[in-house]
């Protein structure tokens, strides 16, 4: 809408948990990213005493015949160890002296003039938790130094290998280095812990600025604008992925970012976004009814999935497998599917057969940290092992998937308690300072449900056509939350509106009307 006013970004609650966040983030800001506690516990997870960690930042490039280049996204590994968010850095740690040592570009005056100054030696000093800060046009000779003896290089692929590593009597080993750094990143410090919080608070108060205005927006590319405007403004100006804002039936496409759809005649939107904060991801999703009110059908759909994601939420805690909430997720979901009369016949046969999987196709989630999709550690978070499915942005689980899930939770079956036991040490269990999303789903994709589901026999018996052709313009429906795993529960940073506050929210302003 052309009169859109984007006075609205830096609004502020001023509630007492507002102003005690703020404060909290007072302290935080001022620390250094704990780069060198990072290095010692990679080291740890090695299980190693000796050797040289060597990791390259993300080198500068252009686009392909152009004078432009992407914006800078730091590789994650070596932010990890380095805190440093620039291009054409470095970073060497030294097991046995515990030396961290970070290699910079240096900038000359020509350099300053167009594209402004990176620290120097000194001054990056000061910024980051490192034992050493050095150029690095030195860097080759360090390597020649160290590299003249028996020495292992832990390189997170051999094609980051320096060339100066070639001919000399180092051991270049390029496998365990990412499984440990993976392990590493799987259980948050503080630190981080207080990045994904301030990420998670900023995405939330794009979310609600988007509840606020809803009524006055008639396209998705407008939801789009007031989050990445809220963001931006708050000093959160990267996202953590493309922003989804899909209403009607472009809700029933899980990774749809067109956003340029008009929202009249539309009941529902998915708004899937989330800003990072230094590097650090949140992952935060919304269902809000467009004319400021569910109908009888969006309102059913959107209460199921209400209910899956509080119960499973409720539920989290150490020494629980995430695999475990999702089929709770699912049985919730084949519940309130067969009282809606979308699925039919008898509850145990339809469970067995996994056909909920037409409608609740993806994981109930991931961990959250330097990536959306963060890194798991040694084990699997939701899928079996040896399922062959993709553990991309969001991992499907088909029927097939489904069932040997439940399989595995089930004593009998063929299953001896030894084997059910070996089953589940295959799986990831919570621990506690871990941040998992909990984001239950409920999708009408006609094309996915039609293709794989009406067309087989084994589910096609238990949906009935005919009541599920009127939830098709519902589209889709998610709600997600980002939750950190305490050492006796949980808590949930994520404040956006969901449930009967989004709807009040909403409404608000046309009531004072």
């Amino acid at each position: 809408m052309e009169d859109l006013d984007f006075s609205f970004i830096l609004d502020d609650e001023f509630d007492a948990v507002a102003i005690a966040k703020r404060e909290d983030w007072e302290v935080w800001k001022t620390r250094k990213y704990p780069a060198k506690e990072h290095a010692r516990k990679v080291a740890q997870k090695l299980g190693v005493s000796d050797g040289i960690i060597y990791l390259p930042g993300q080198p500068e490039n252009n686009y392909e015949d152009s004078d432009q280049g992407p914006p800078l996204r730091q590789r994650r590994y070596f932010y990890y160890l380095s805190g440093a968010n620039f291009h054409d850095c470095f970073v060497t740690y030294e097991i046995r002296t515990d030396a961290l040592i970070l290699w910079i570009p240096y900038v000359e005056p020509r350099q300053v003039l167009w594209f402004g100054s990176t620290p120097d030696t000194a001054k990056a000093k000061q910024l980051y938790d490192v034992d050493e800060v050095r150029y690095s046009s030195q860097l080759h000779k360090f390597f020649e130094s160290r590299l003249s003896s028996p020495t292992v290089l832990y390189v997170l692929h051999e094609d980051q290998t320096p060339a100066v590593a070639k001919g000399t009597k180092v051991k270049v080993n390029s496998w365990m280095l990412q499984p440990a750094m993976d392990r590493a990143r799987c259980i948050k410090d503080e630190y981080e812990i207080a990045m994904i919080r301030r990420a998670n608070d900023v995405s939330s108060a794009g979310h609600r600025k988007v509840a606020e205005m809803l009524l006055r927006l008639t396209n998705e590319r407008e939801i789009e604008a007031i989050f990445q405007a809220v963001c931006t403004a708050r000093g959160a100006r990267s996202q953590a992925y493309s922003i989804i804002a899909g209403s009607g039936v472009n809700a029933s496409t899980l990774h749809y970012d067109e956003n340029n759809q008009p929202l009249e005649g539309k009941e529902l939107v998915v708004l899937d976004a989330g800003c990072e904060w230094q590097c650090y991801a949140s992952d935060v999703t919304r269902t809000l009814p467009i004319k400021g009110r569910f109908s009888t059908k969006g309102a059913a759909i959107y209460n199921l999935v209400q209910t899956m994601q509080e119960e499973c939420i409720s539920k989290v805690k150490p020494g629980v497998q995430f695999y475990q909430l999702h089929l709770h997720a699912a049985a919730v979901a084949v519940v309130g599917l067969l009282k809606l009369g979308i699925l039919k016949g008898d509850i145990g046969e339809v469970t067995k057969a996994g056909t909920v999987t037409a409608f609740f196709p993806h994981g109930l989630g991931h961990h959250v940290g330097l990536e959306v999709h963060d890194v798991p550690g040694s084990l699997p978070l939701m899928t079996l092992l040896n399922l062959g499915l993709d553990g991309g942005k969001r991992q499907m689980i088909n029927a097939e998937a489904l069932t040997k899930m439940s399989a595995a939770m089930r004593l009998g079956d063929g299953e001896t308690a030894t084997a059910r036991a070996k089953a589940l040490k295959e799986r990831q269990v919570l621990e506690p300072n871990m941040i998992v999303t909990v984001e239950p789903g409920i999708y009408f994709c006609r094309e996915y449900i039609e293709g794989y589901y009406l067309t087989n026999p084994d589910h096609a018996k238990f949906i009935n056509k005919d009541v599920l052709e009127g939830y098709y313009t519902v589209g889709g429906c998610r709600i997600e939350d980002d939750i950190l795993v305490t050492e006796d529960g949980y808590e949930n940073l994520t404040s956006a509106p969901k449930g009967q506050e989004m709807v009040d929210v909403i409404n608000a302003k046309k009531g004072r009307q």
